[in-house]
């Protein structure tokens, strides 16, 4: 390997504008690391070649911290896709709004990952080995050797298909900015485009969750008009038209959250992203609200859960940003919660109005604001336990799926369905989330508890 094309590489991790961020990317930097050792002026010797181990070390770790699909072209390739910078947020909201400066200083770094994406690892590895062992380092350039087989034979361009949109980037070719715009523009920029489910961190940020639930609809069973009301909202909500913030109520273990995730799921490839928001977090909501506005994407910010002791803070932040507040909720997320309290709001007998003479003089106001927050949803769905047959059709249903059931054997099916009577009885009482417990239980292939 000739020392020059080292320069070469070095001088486009170096050159990189729009997507500098990836100049300081852990991975990216410890290869610019290395290169730069790699000076044919350096005097050769034992303190020169451990210089040159440390960073060669350094660099096959953070390899492995990030690799995808086990090649660095993989690697760089997804990490020029999750990148978040003037030009995707633009590409993002429609191809044909970048300014042709950008268009050009994007074109030229992204030629330039290109080129750091197909650089030969493998024969860095070789060549690294060579001057160890010139330095007098024999059993390190030996280990070397072996560890730059080992990209010889990992690395290449069948490797680079093991991440979303591998195929905007060819290995044989230069990285052409407009099949990256065109997909950015239907998937989304940076980490949006990558996942679909994500949280509100600590450091007030989205952050994905790379294994969401994947609940379909096609896997629930039961409660169709209820779902078919929140798909109906979300359908006109993906598709710019108004649609209402939605309180899903009911009784524990219906399918509420389940059904607000399937149907994320089913939308996703939209453009739908889901983003779970923590009751603790309810007042950072001013916050979130704005880091969406900016995106071109659609969010269903997710509270699962959600309910009040008393009319706090957070309950004051949530209802004047529902309606009523000064400032207006983007027209790119709606909320949708689940719980189990038709007012959201713990009531007491103490909050009702008083016919004493000592009663609370305004005490259909304290009632008056506990029930404000649930009545600006503008819809709430109801969950209600399902009867026993409803039940035991979910059961089936769900077993069906799974395989436990084979049409046409009467006589499993019987007994499935009197088992899953006496595990209600037994456990948890009739819903969706006991079904599921219940066939969790028959394909562990375990005897009943009660056997």
């Amino acid at each position: 390997m000739n020392p020059e094309d080292f320069y070469r590489v070095l001088a486009d991790i170096r050159g990189l504008s729009v997507f500098s961020r990836l100049r300081v990317h852990p991975l990216i930097k410890a290869l610019g690391k290395v290169l730069a050792l790699l000076s044919p002026d350096r005097v050769p010797g034992k303190e020169s070649s451990l210089e040159i181990l440390r960073a060669w070390s350094a660099f096959i770790g953070t390899f492995f911290l990030y690799n995808r699909g086990n090649s660095f072209y993989a690697t760089v390739a997804f990490l020029t896709l999750a990148d978040e910078n003037p030009f995707t947020l633009a590409a993002e909201g429609g191809r044909g709004q970048e300014s042709p400066l950008l268009l050009a200083a994007a074109g030229t770094d992204l030629s330039r990952l290109g080129r750091i994406a197909r650089f030969d690892i493998a024969q860095l590895g070789f060549y690294i080995a060579h001057l160890l062992r010139d330095g007098g380092l024999e059993d390190a350039a030996r280990d070397g050797e072996t560890a730059a087989r080992a990209w010889w034979i990992t690395e290449g361009a069948e490797n680079s298909g093991n991440f979303p949109g591998a195929k905007i980037f060819p290995p044989d070719s230069d990285w052409a900015l407009p099949a990256l715009g065109d997909y950015i523009a239907s998937h989304g920029a940076g980490l949006l485009g990558q996942y679909h489910s994500f949280f509100w961190d600590a450091s007030g940020s989205l952050s994905p969750i790379r294994h969401p639930d994947p609940v379909a609809l096609s896997q629930l069973s039961g409660y169709e008009e209820q779902r078919a009301l929140v798909v109906s909202n979300t359908r006109r909500f993906i598709q710019g038209k108004p649609a209402n913030n939605l309180l899903l109520y009911g009784d524990r273990g219906t399918g509420k959250s389940a059904t607000v995730k399937a149907v994320c799921n089913e939308f996703a490839p939209q453009g739908l992203r889901l983003l779970e928001l923590h009751k603790p977090d309810l007042f950072q909501l001013p916050a979130v609200l704005e880091a969406l506005a900016s995106r071109a994407l659609g969010f269903v910010i997710f509270i699962d859960d959600l309910s009040f002791e008393s009319t706090d803070d957070s309950f004051t932040a949530l209802k004047a940003l529902l309606e009523g507040g000064a400032g207006a909720k983007p027209a790119n997320a709606v909320i949708y919660a689940t719980s189990n309290r038709r007012h959201l709001v713990k009531e007491r007998f103490s909050d009702r109005p008083a016919t004493a003479a000592d009663g609370e003089v305004r005490a259909f106001d304290t009632m008056q604001e506990q029930f404000s927050l649930a009545d600006r949803f503008g819809l709430t769905v109801i969950f209600t336990s399902p009867s026993q047959e409803e039940y035991l059709d979910i059961a089936c249903f769900i077993a069906e799926n799974r395989g436990l059931l084979k049409a046409g054997d009467e006589g499993a099916r019987k007994t499935f369905r009197e088992n899953a009577l006496r595990w209600e009885r037994w456990f948890n009482g009739r819903s969706p989330r006991t079904a599921v417990q219940y066939a969790d239980w028959v394909e562990g292939g375990e005897g009943f508890p009660w056997e």
